[in-house]
């Protein structure tokens, strides 16, 4: 699909700033200068001109700027600044469509009323036959030319997606300290030859190990990958949209940034082991964002609680009488409502259009982008009720589904595309009418994680008002009796990277913090958890670590996860897999090593199974006699005829095995005439024993025909 400003960015440097330019933009652009600190070298000004036949678009062509063939060149746009809080001074900006940043090279400390936040980073281009391209400082450019056919990637109903934040634990002078996973270091999860970079020490990135491949996963979700403001967070701050975040691209003790090679890089490695790879992405909201300079009142919005009556102050959420405001987090609302009132330049077609939302052509910017150049397999976006449109989210879905069939297409591969390709939302009430009005192809689905916390803890959801326990369970296995239609359109989790607050937090944290349950119970509570959400109908999704029981080391004040204390700077504790010197930590680290042999057991079948792949769900057998909680579920018939069926015990009752042989518990209604296979304890079972095997409490048994 043409996209007209991305095509201009190849012969000449752009800036769109669709309102009134008090003066026109200057491009300064040199060489980078190591030295402490670095510097521009031979730096140049050229005032920016309007390009012929539209409004509101300033360029000037690259080979008017005196650049040298082959070289690498940094670079910013001077503007007066139109932010509310920071009015009418000149500010260097980054390019808000630069492919790549370097935040090794700031400008000279700004005037009042500038703060040090103002100062944004150089973005960088390749100037090679002609023509600007994306690089990174050193030369280094995309590698995916070579990337395998999207038909070689999971479908949709056999996804297993694994949320990874790239904030990691390492251990540091005797205490856990905060490491930054880069690209390379996940690529390291991955590929058997490639070896971490900053987290090199831990054994989940040593050369050979493929720690994401053998968990068996076939989908990676990394939490926002664009360029974000803050340092060892999760990236809910974006930046820099168009551009690898500089960070993850820089592991320690390289002397620049390889971002755009380093994420290329993971994305064909993912796809070269047959995974898929979904970016998250914060379009609400942004921190330290070119926009917010040049053009302000165009893009975002300031204070939305003392401008209600604005047509971007309110959430999607809101209803008449009950106004809800956006919530920015401490960064700045972009507006996707209140259309220009003249007609501009539309960086899409490339001509002026009346009533442009800019926003939203920004973000069709970016989205072009991710799905071009770094071939996505799926979009997460983040806080859909503080988007606030639900008409921009359907045309974001629209538009990336057009760009990944066209990749489809390209490679010819046929009929298929819709399968193997999902644009979800998170909004935590679930507004089903995203999906009923084809806005967005699915949903995190928030009652999952209430439900199932609640039935592993043997109680009702009251949360979701819930008054039998029955309903609890199959409401969280079959998402339909939820409303929702398809597996497809359910992304289910136990846990996600929203980790504050009460039955939010890490499951092992939850079950022995704040629940008292010692480290055993709550494994095999964590165990139950772990096959309600790999064999519900829905996407299940993991959170980097509850595969092995990990655990908060972080707390505000009152020892609580909070956005003060443990939320967006929780570390994923890859070295709780190591062995220890200690006995008693060594027990608790053979539990976590049994539950991730347990959960991989789970995600191979989950990847593999056609039982799992439809929305068939049975429910062949409920027992809450004498304090029993037992509930069997089948799955399927799938198109092979397999099926797969599931004893789960939610109590405390164990069958008396002191009576020997005759210690059974007998399933009526069992499928007969099978032969079947236990995969949490991969043993077979024959026929005639199978649905009279004996149980024991706060244990799953899944078996497989």
């Amino acid at each position: 699909m043409p996209f007209d400003l991305i095509s201009r960015k190849s012969t000449h440097f752009v800036l769109w700033s669709p309102g009134t330019v008090a003066n026109a933009p200057v491009l300064i652009i040199g060489q980078f200068q190591q030295g402490n600190p670095p510097t521009l070298a031979v730096a140049n000004r050229f005032p920016m001109t309007p390009a012929a036949g539209v409004t509101g678009l300033w360029e000037i062509a690259a080979t008017s700027c005196g650049l040298v063939d082959g070289s690498i060149y940094h670079y910013w746009f001077a503007v007066q600044s139109t932010n509310p809080n920071r009015p009418g001074g000149p500010i260097p900006c980054t390019d808000p469509t630069a492919w790549t940043v370097d935040w090794r090279l700031l400008p000279p400390p700004l005037a009042s009323p500038f703060i040090d936040e103002d100062r944004q980073p150089a973005a960088v281009v390749l100037f090679r036959n002609g023509l600007l391209q994306p690089s990174d400082p050193g030369g280094e450019q995309l590698t995916l030319s070579d990337d395998p056919l999207a038909n070689t990637l999971p479908q949709n109903n056999q996804l297993v997606i694994y949320e990874l934040p790239t904030a990691w634990a390492r251990t540091a002078t005797g205490s856990v300290g905060i490491g930054t996973g880069s690209f390379q270091d996940v690529r390291a999860l991955i590929e058997a030859g490639a070896t971490g970079k900053n987290l090199s020490d831990l054994a989940v990135t040593a050369a050979g190990n493929t720690y994401l491949t053998d968990l068996g996963i076939n989908a990676l979700e990394l939490l926002p990958p664009a360029d974000s403001f803050f340092k060892r967070e999760w990236g809910y701050d974006t930046a820099h949209y168009l551009a690898a975040d500089s960070e993850l691209g820089q592991p320690d003790g390289n002397s620049w940034p390889t971002a755009n090679r380093d994420l290329s890089d993971l994305v064909k490695a993912c796809h070269q082991q047959q995974i898929r790879f979904f970016v998250d992405m914060v379009m609400a909201f942004s921190r330290n964002e070119a926009y917010q300079h040049i053009a302000f009142d165009q893009f975002c919005i300031d204070d939305p609680a003392h401008n209600q009556g604005d047509p971007d102050a309110l959430t999607s959420r809101s209803t008449p009488g009950n106004p809800q405001i956006r919530d920015g987090f401490g960064s700045t609302l972009f507006r996707y409502t209140r259309p220009l009132t003249a007609s501009f330049y539309d960086p899409e077609s490339g001509v002026d259009q009346p009533a442009l939302v800019p926003a939203r052509q920004h973000m069709y910017t970016q989205l072009t982008r991710w799905m071009t150049d770094f071939h996505v397999d799926g979009i997460r976006i983040d806080s859909v009720e503080n988007v606030a449109n639900w008409d921009f989210i359907q045309g974001f879905k629209d538009r990336a589904r057009a760009l990944f069939a066209q990749r489809w297409a390209t490679q010819r591969l046929g009929a298929g595309a819709d399968s193997h390709f999902l644009v979800v939302g998170e909004e935590l009430s679930v507004p089903l009418a995203l999906l009923t009005q084809n806005r967005l192809d699915g949903l995190w689905n928030d009652h999952f994680r209430v439900l199932v916390r609640a039935a592993v803890r043997g109680v009702n959801a009251a949360a979701e008002g819930e008054p039998t326990f029955e309903w609890t369970v199959r409401k969280a296995i079959d998402c339909r009796n939820l409303g929702f239609t398809d597996g497809t359109q359910a992304v289910n989790y136990i846990t996600s990277h929203d980790v504050e607050g009460p039955g939010r937090e890490r499951l092992f944290t939850s079950f022995t913090k704040f629940a008292g349950f010692a480290p055993a119970d709550a494994v095999r509570r964590i165990k139950l958890a772990f096959t309600c959400l790999l064999t519900a109908v829905g996407v299940p999704m993991i959170l980097a670590g509850e595969e092995f029981a990990d655990l908060h080391t972080r707390f505000d004040v009152n020892g609580n996860v909070s956005q003060d204390g443990g939320k967006q700077v929780a570390p994923v504790h890859f070295e709780l897999l190591d062995n220890v010197n200690d006995p008693i930590q060594q027990a608790v680290v053979l539990l976590r090593q049994d539950l991730l042999a347990y959960v991989s057991r789970l995600v191979h079948l989950r990847t593999s199974s056609l039982a799992l792949s439809v929305n068939d769900t049975s429910f062949l057998h409920v027992d809450f006699n004498d304090g029993k909680r037992v509930v069997v579920w089948q799955r399927g018939p799938g198109s092979d005829g397999s099926l797969v069926i599931v004893l789960a015990n939610f109590s405390d009752f164990s069958t008396d095995t002191s009576i020997g042989s005759s210690a059974e518990y007998v399933v009526p209604n069992w499928p007969s005439g099978r032969s079947w296979r236990e995969i949490t304890q991969e043993r077979n079972v024959p026929a005639n024993f199978a649905g009279r095997e004996p149980i024991f409490a706060w244990e799953a048994k899944v078996y497989v025909s």
